[in-house]
């Protein structure tokens, strides 16, 4: 009679931290989007409550600390990550960030882990997890952290990239847009760690924000006058949402689209208004409701037209599938907004992954879009208009430069866009905005109003 091979009497990975490995892997193999693969597979897989709490906590904080974890990983092991197979290497950082970032017991997060090596693999890498895993849990956070990170005196950005699970150059990125305030780094990065609250806009002339709030049991927002913020729960679910009455959108971005809206513009609004670069549509549905006359909407990819359609659903809206660098349509609009392609460096909280994924030469080629659709936005605004031009990413060579750029080249005068984001404090010299989510609780948003000619 045939043993039974060993790994078959192995325990598996429990429901919550397979499914956090299972969105590791996605992550790794297919470039998937953490906070899009792991609510699929908890609804799939029917995973709920504490086991869906533990599991969206192993799965984002792994994703979000995997080059700190990485560096601890190739410490242990005495050989860097890329030398690791890269199933057990997702296994490795699974456990790690176990041992360094949570409550698990000890044991639990090693024999888990190491059990299902043993599974994937065989009982030789099993002992190689092990050893890993155990040199790994022989100090903690604090100790791994002062061996590897870079010296605090001589590289002082470094380390506190290094500390809070950044790059070093996003954390230099993010230093140099808060200039004279760059001691508030430490906190910017930290608040990229913190679980983000959902944010509702509450369709204006629908609900206001005050009804939204009873309705789903939320708190009315500090700044947007139709925000919302809801303590827990998935918002896909609530009734308002679902019929088109609120939308799940950050403040900040609400507080862009307003602040179109609020411009004072040279002669009288005639109700052609712009959204060169309207997907998913969310802003665009704000706009809608505030314009008097609809918004003619811009987006050239068919999944994300298709989704400004959703989003718009019941309002005054035409959506154009054309490039907004060459849109075809006849100019003179009095409000246009550009709410460019980014990096999206300022919604690192809402995408764990992100962080890791973004590199140095992604900046350049965005910044060069950015450059040509606010051109082609000038030249589609009638003088005595106002574009606003909008980024999820506080770099300044897609915020500051770009507009720059613009002032240089083109007809448009910088406008104080400070007073279109009333009440709004703490938002520096200006003539700019740009919102933080250390101090503000949005996304990084960057806000640029001009007026035309």
């Amino acid at each position: 009679m045939t043993k039974p091979r060993r790994h078959q009497r192995r325990k598996p990975l429990d429901p919550a931290r397979r499914a956090a490995f299972d969105v590791l892997r996605a992550v790794t193999e297919k470039d998937a989007y953490a906070n899009l693969a792991l609510p699929a597979i908890l609804r799939d897989r029917g995973i709920s409550g504490r086991d869906a709490a533990f599991a969206t906590e192993l799965a984002y904080g792994t994703c979000r600390t995997k080059g700190l974890l990485d560096a601890v990983i190739a410490a242990a092991a005495g050989r860097p990550t890329d030398r690791i197979d890269p199933v057990l290497l997702d296994l490795l950082r699974l456990g790690t960030y176990q041992l360094l970032r949570t409550r698990v017991e000890q044991h639990a997060a090693v024999s888990t882990t190491v059990e299902q090596a043993g599974i994937e693999f065989d009982s030789a890498r099993a002992g190689f997890v092990n050893g890993v895993l155990r040199t790994i849990a022989s100090r903690d956070e604090q100790s791994w952290v002062a061996e590897l990170a870079p010296d605090a005196e001589t590289d002082p950005i470094g380390h506190t990239a290094f500390v809070h699970a950044h790059p070093r150059w996003i954390g230099q990125a993010f230093a140099d847009a808060l200039g004279p305030d760059a001691g508030e780094l430490d906190a910017l990065l930290a608040s990229d760690d913190e679980r983000p609250a959902v944010h509702l806009a509450a369709r204006p002339g629908v609900l206001t924000a005050a009804e939204l709030a009873e309705q789903v049991d939320g708190t009315v927002g500090r700044y947007s006058p139709y925000a919302v913020y809801l303590a827990g729960g998935d918002p896909g679910r609530l009734a308002p949402v679902r019929d088109g009455a609120a939308l799940v959108q950050d403040e900040g971005s609400q507080l862009v689209a307003r602040a179109l809206a609020l411009a004072e513009l040279d002669g009288d609004d005639r109700g052609r208004w712009l959204d060169l670069c309207s997907g998913p549509g969310g802003k665009t549905a704000l706009l809608a409701a505030l314009a008097p006359d609809g918004v003619t909407a811009i987006e050239p990819a068919p999944a994300r037209a298709e989704l400004v359609e959703h989003n718009t659903r019941g309002l005054p809206v035409q959506v154009l599938r054309v490039d907004g660098r060459d849109a075809g349509v006849e100019p003179g609009f009095d409000r246009v907004l550009v709410d460019a392609p980014c990096t999206g460096l300022g919604a690192l909280r809402r995408r764990p992954e992100a962080r890791w994924r973004r590199r140095p030469n992604d900046v350049p080629p965005l910044a060069k879009l950015q450059r040509e659709l606010l051109a082609s936005a000038i030249r589609l605004t009638r003088p005595g208009g106002v574009v606003l031009y909008a980024t999820c990413s506080p770099h300044l060579a897609e915020t500051v430069g770009v507009v720059a750029d613009a002032l240089r080249r083109h007809p448009v005068s910088a406008l104080d866009t400070r007073a279109l984001f009333d009440p709004v404090d703490d938002l520096g010299a200006g003539p700019y905005v740009q919102l933080w989510p250390h101090r503000h609780g949005t996304d990084a948003m960057f806000a640029a109003a001009l007026k035309v000619g």
